[in-house]
């Protein structure tokens, strides 16, 4: 392999890996399912309340109200006030209900939001 040959594949890998370090990093905000009912119940009604988060896709015949577990609908609810204020700096910590997760939780007709 000539000295040319591999400078340019040097400067691709690079610039592959600096795409991947500096590219869209898509993170939603999951209830934590190690975090007792009570607690979840709490935090969801903060986020849906005083926290500002749109909880109406949660509500019956609503697109994010099945499966109707505590759970899932903490889940869209941490993520749809994470969404919409992590740029303003709000977090994902629901007193330590909830994490982060790189794995799209959207499912059948509920899209889970992403803001860059």
């Amino acid at each position: 392999m000539t000295s040319t040959m591999l400078k340019i594949l040097m400067a691709l890998l690079l610039l592959s890996l600096s795409f991947q370090a500096y590219g869209q990093f898509e993170e939603w905000c999951i209830a934590d399912e190690q975090t007792p009912d009570d607690e979840l119940q709490r935090a969801m009604e903060w986020a849906c309340g005083k926290g500002g988060a749109d909880c109406s896709k949660i509500q019956v015949n609503q697109p994010c109200y099945l499966p109707n577990t505590l759970k899932d609908h903490a889940s869209y609810a941490f993520n749809n006030y994470y969404q919409r204020f992590k740029n303003k700096g709000g977090s994902c910590y629901f007193n330590s209900a909830a994490i982060t997760t790189d794995l799209d939780p959207s499912h059948g007709s509920c899209k889970y939001e992403i803001v860059p």
